[in-house]
């Protein structure tokens, strides 16, 4: 059986300079990005950066969790607050 490994992948959405919107994913675990015009196709890309560099760098699977799913939270904040909330 082989050996599941989860990691954590966060997607916004960003303006480039010229206007166009575009879904940036980045890997934290791995410190690698991808993008897509869709949250859909970014993952897509993501997905297929993450099998690419880790074919590349075998290695890498040691430093990555085994089974362990990554948790967040969104923390809310703002401006001239003295506290802020988590968001859940």
């Amino acid at each position: 059986m082989k050996e599941k490994y989860y990691l954590d992948v966060v997607i916004k959405k960003e303006k480039l300079s010229n206007g166009n919107e575009v879904f940036v994913a980045y890997c934290n675990s791995l410190g690698i990005a991808s993008q897509g015009s869709s949250m859909d196709e970014a993952m897509k890309n993501i997905r297929e950066a993450v099998e690419l560099y880790l074919e590349e760098q075998p290695e890498k699977y040691e430093e990555l969790e085994l089974v362990s799913l990554p948790s967040f939270s969104i923390l809310e904040v703002k401006r001239n607050a003295k506290t802020s909330s988590i968001v859940r």
